[in-house]
């Protein structure tokens, strides 16, 4: 069932116009993965679409792939300040921080 309401919401973010899959920038040099597409849709409510944010979160689009995983990682270890940053990352593995990485980074910059 998790998998069919991921694939939902994945789509829907999709034709919402929220995630458009682009291809990946000269700093990832890797296209993005549908699932990557998926899991950062969890992004957008807090980081705006596409990673903009047009408030005091900031923007996550264009950013180095290295730079996400590595402030992803702090998040989860509780080493780096958060307010609800800390629990979300918790939710993540490494491959999944690294698949949100390479989506992000292939954005452009707002």
């Amino acid at each position: 069932m998790t998998g069919r309401l991921t694939l939902a919401l994945g789509a829907l973010a999709l034709m919402s116009g929220l995630l458009v899959p682009r291809l990946a920038s000269a700093q990832s040099r890797e296209a993005p993965s549908l699932e990557a597409a998926y899991l950062s849709a969890n992004c957008t409510n807090c980081h705006g679409p596409q990673g903009r944010s047009a408030g005091g979160v900031p923007s996550l689009a264009g950013l180095p792939r290295a730079y996400i995983i590595e402030q992803m990682q702090a998040f989860r270890a509780g080493t780096r300040p958060a307010t609800i940053m800390h629990q979300l990352a918790k939710g993540y593995t490494d491959a999944q921080f690294e698949s949100m990485a390479v989506y992000f980074s292939s954005l452009p910059k707002p």
